[in-house]
């Protein structure tokens, strides 16, 4: 690697692809979180549904992971923002959207979410959650903070 003075160096970096979180926001203004046991972290982690894009164009990607984590389908979904979560570490991508018309389709998880539970949260509680430090995935953050209400 070539760093920007020029200068040969090493870089240690992960590779992985570009990821989605999803704002499935029903009508009555609750948001669909999802909460999972996370290895690294060895806890549970409470977040919005969402993961690798598998190949996938992200709009696509994102109403796939809702549909499999959640059992809902959107009738709309719009891009809210892209953002770099660790940039230091790793290239990908995260892209933030916001689902609505939701209706249920079929929950689909593979084994890696066993245990994986859904839960309802209104929009302003799951903010606060994210302020209180309960919701801390940096996807789910930012794109919370995005769609909530303002302070």
């Amino acid at each position: 690697m070539i760093r920007p003075d020029g200068v040969a160096g090493k870089y240690e970096h992960v590779v992985v692809e570009d990821g989605v979180r999803v704002i499935a926001l029903d009508d009555d203004g609750h948001v669909v979180l999802v909460e999972e046991d996370f290895y690294l972290q060895e806890r549970r982690i409470l977040h919005l549904p969402g993961g690798g894009i598998g190949g996938q164009e992200p709009q696509a990607a994102a109403v796939r992971e809702l549909e499999e984590e959640t059992g809902l389908v959107a009738d709309e979904t719009r891009l809210l923002g892209v953002i770099d979560p660790l940039p230091a570490t790793t290239g990908a991508r995260t892209h933030l959207f916001l689902a609505t018309g939701l209706r249920p389709g079929r929950t689909h998880r593979d084994e890696t979410e066993i245990g994986m539970t859904v839960q309802r949260w209104k929009l302003g509680d799951a903010v606060e959650a994210v302020r209180a430090g309960r919701i801390t995935e940096a996807g789910s953050v930012v794109a919370l903070l995005l769609a909530g209400p303002s302070r």
